[in-house]
């Protein structure tokens, strides 16, 4: 114990790594732990999200929709294919291969920062002016100090008793990514961002999906108008969504799993040949000891204030482990507000200006308050929205399919919220983030030349809209 690190991380993922090298690029003597291994056993750093979450779900998205469009669309090219055929093994191989990359990746990094990576399981001895603590890896128990902490633990997918998952037949994020064999016919309880991402992958590759969502509206977090239409095109790709569906049973019979739900009253039943589990995620604490340090929590979460900071002055917390929404760019950007308030700096975070993406085809992506949002809160605004339709570029790439949707204050024109059905929504809605950022009137964005033709024109194509100028509609 004769090394006292001034930052330990407890966690590798977005957050933890980023708070990491950030602190060691502030001259910080930095050390982060994670006991996360992967399939041969081997601890590795990147968390849930390099791991079994963000990254590999986003190889297969591209791979599958790669079938779809040898399939479905290039023949409208004049590119004409036939008995195009999927080789799952080397589809698994491609995102296995990006994983580890991208994890490898970590560890240089980690070395070109000269930050200790430590492996094992950790958990919080005690709290003072140097914190302690144990770190257990294969049945020994080494303790380490620091004079701040900061938990980035992250999140684990949520369960729910009528489906137990066993990651076979019942599974979680991390099962559905793994699948050796096409399943004919897949059941996925939950409409939110993973279970339409995974849905979706499936679906492309020639699956019969059906979701169900207990909540009454599909995709009330998103725009009203957004979340209409997405559910209209999803319906038309083939993926058969029930709102208002709560699930009773999922019985696994060896080779199906045999679900019952209820919707108005009435008892429904189908049998899958898998059944994917995605109701959420919930924060990760197991043998943390938070509680027995002295940490407040709520509901499952350490409780933070707006800095991160727990109770204690030089113990934070970051990303899923605590309040807000669970998005790997939000614990980065915390991972590096920790490591600069620690620093001695004064940054901040505008939570308001935190995006939101979900990566089906259309890409959905929004930013800042939508209109029902508005509405409620009795806020006057004006509006301005554009479709992909008549975009030149989206023509050309044959991805009409969308819009762009602004919302402006009504008194001063300040940008309130961005919304984006349609390709490359993932990367336009950048442009939003930085405008509300920068307080940036929706007039700005009227005003800024958009090269031609492109997508972005669709962007300022909705900011003349919110004051009825649009030119190319």
């Amino acid at each position: 114990m004769s090394n006292i690190y001034d930052v330990l991380v407890i966690g590798s993922g977005p957050g933890g790594y980023v708070a990491a090298i950030r602190a060691a690029q502030l001259g910080l003597n930095t050390a982060c732990v994670d006991k996360w291994k992967n399939s041969k056993d081997k601890t590795v750093y990147g968390g849930t999200c390099l791991n079994v979450g963000c990254i590999p779900s986003k190889a297969l998205l591209e791979s599958s929709y790669n079938y779809e469009r040898a399939t479905h669309h290039f023949a409208a090219h004049g590119v004409l294919v036939d008995n195009v055929t999927v080789d799952l093994a080397v589809m698994q191989k491609r995102k296995e291969k990006i994983v580890n990359t991208l994890v490898s990746g970590i560890d240089g990094l980690f070395k070109k920062n000269k930050i200790t990576a430590l492996k094992g399981s950790a958990t919080i001895a005690s709290i003072g002016d140097i914190c302690e603590v144990t770190i257990t890896e294969n049945g020994t128990t080494e303790t380490v100090q620091a004079k701040n902490l900061i938990i980035a633990t992250g999140s684990v997918p949520r369960s729910i008793p009528p489906a137990p998952i066993d990651n076979k037949n019942i599974v979680d994020n991390e099962g559905a990514l793994a699948f050796d064999s096409l399943p004919k016919k897949l059941g996925v309880i939950g409409a939110g961002v993973i279970g339409l991402e995974l849905g979706s992958v499936w679906n492309r590759l020639g699956s019969d999906v059906r979701v169900l969502e207990a909540l009454p509206d599909f995709l009330a977090a998103a725009d009203t108008d957004i979340a209409k239409e997405a559910g209209k095109l999803f319906k038309k790709q083939g993926l058969a969504i029930e709102t208002g569906a709560t699930v009773t049973q999922a019985k696994n019979t060896g080779k199906q799993v045999a679900v019952k739900w209820e919707k108005n009253g009435e008892t429904h039943s189908e049998t899958f040949d898998k059944l994917i589990v995605a109701v959420g995620r919930a924060p990760y604490t197991d043998g943390l000891n938070a509680d027995g340090a002295g940490l407040a929590m709520e509901r499952g979460f350490i409780t933070v204030d707006e800095q991160c900071r727990t109770r204690f002055a030089n113990v934070f917390a970051i990303g899923d482990v605590v309040r807000g929404p669970m998005l790997a760019h939000k614990a980065e950007d915390e991972g590096s507000m920790v490591a600069e308030l620690i620093a001695g700096q004064k940054p901040e975070i505008e939570y308001d200006c935190i995006p939101w993406v979900i990566y089906t085809h259309p890409e959905i992506a929004w930013v800042g308050k939508t209109e029902q949002e508005l509405n409620a809160a009795g806020i006057d605004y004006r509006k301005g929205a554009f479709p992909f339709l008549a975009n030149g570029r989206a023509r050309g790439l044959g991805e009409t399919d969308g819009m762009v949707k602004m919302l402006a204050a009504a008194d001063d024109d300040r940008i309130l919220g961005v919304h984006i059905l349609g390709a490359g929504a993932s990367d336009l809605i950048a442009e939003g983030v930085l405008a509300m950022e920068m307080g940036a009137a929706s007039e700005d964005i009227a005003r800024t030349c958009h090269a031609h033709p492109t997508l972005a024109e669709a962007f300022r194509e909705a900011a003349l809209a919110v004051d009825k100028r649009a030119i190319h509609i």
